[in-house]
């Protein structure tokens, strides 16, 4: 299948850090595949077995125009040749974005639909159209969460577990699936921390909830760093993410992972994390996102 590359990680190291005696470590998972990377080299490596045991030669998926998922799913199909086709929330915008040019060249077909039509994504009926439309294909959702890629973020929380002592682990949250597998992954004693990067994201909740195998109590999602809102961003997370270049060469985007690594050391200046402890940041990738 696709090839993973092993990621290394970097430690952050502010006055913060050093006088609560806290360890900062940022795993750079954005590193493990040129295109196919962070958590949706995770998320997609079941679906896309599957896809090939089941001899399908044509995956079709969901995403806004500026979707990792849409990004990372073009790739895969490529590297695998397998045909891809992304159903588009919104009307076609010329010239194309830097994540939908990609995709394109990458040989997926894009098919734009309105945001009403693109509520029925989960429809049967909606389903049985794009069927019609576009012959058989192997479906994979939006943001490619599904109990396959749950399973696959669940194997790399325990390869995180294994590789790196831990007692938080952060990271930012879309959909939530990466978060539900990574809890599903991890022992109980691990504390996982979120930080939703839409605005009124608090039905994320109840979406981690049903994709959780286990009772677990030892996650949260932190709210309040959206920055307005998905795809919004401000002067403070720019001159935050440039900073962050400069001083410890760690590019982040203003999408997902800036939004989160800002959260994580505001939450340690507000000393939330217990004094001595080591906290693990997943870098999920996303940095083309940047061409925003």
């Amino acid at each position: 299948m696709i090839d993973y590359r092993a990621t290394p990680i970097i430690e952050i190291v502010t006055p913060e850090t050093n006088e609560q005696n806290i360890r900062l470590l940022v795993r750079r998972e954005d590193l493990n595949h040129p295109f196919v990377s962070g958590n949706k080299w995770w998320k997609l490596k079941y679906n896309l077995e599957e896809a090939v045991r089941l001899s399908h030669h044509k995956l079709l998926t969901f995403g806004g125009a500026y979707s990792n998922h849409i990004f990372a799913t073009a790739a895969a199909g490529k590297e695998l040749g397998l045909k891809t086709i992304g159903v588009i929330r919104g009307e076609k915008t010329l010239p194309l974005n830097h994540t939908l040019k990609f995709a394109e060249s990458c040989g997926m077909e894009l098919h734009y639909i309105s945001r009403e039509e693109y509520r029925k994504k989960t429809e049967p009926d909606f389903i049985q159209q794009l069927q019609n439309l576009f012959g058989d294909f192997y479906l994979i959702p939006e943001g490619g969460t599904n109990d396959l890629a749950i399973k696959g973020c669940a194997e790399w929380a325990l390869k995180l577990e294994q590789e790196t002592k831990f007692d938080y682990m952060c990271l930012a949250v879309g959909t939530g699936g990466t978060m539900a597998g990574l809890i599903n992954g991890l022992s109980p004693l691990k504390k996982v921390i979120g930080f939703p990067v839409l605005k009124g994201a608090q039905f994320l909740e109840g979406e981690i909830e049903k994709q959780l195998n286990i009772n677990s109590k030892n996650w949260s999602l932190a709210y309040d760093y959206h920055f307005g809102g998905y795809g919004k961003s401000n002067s403070v997370l720019e001159n935050f993410i440039t900073k962050m270049k400069a001083e410890h060469q760690l590019p982040l985007d203003k999408v997902y992972t800036g939004k989160m690594l800002y959260g994580v050391l505001d939450l340690i200046r507000s000393r939330y994390f217990t004094e001595g402890s080591n906290i693990l940041v997943l870098h999920t990738g996303g940095l083309q996102t940047n061409y925003l």
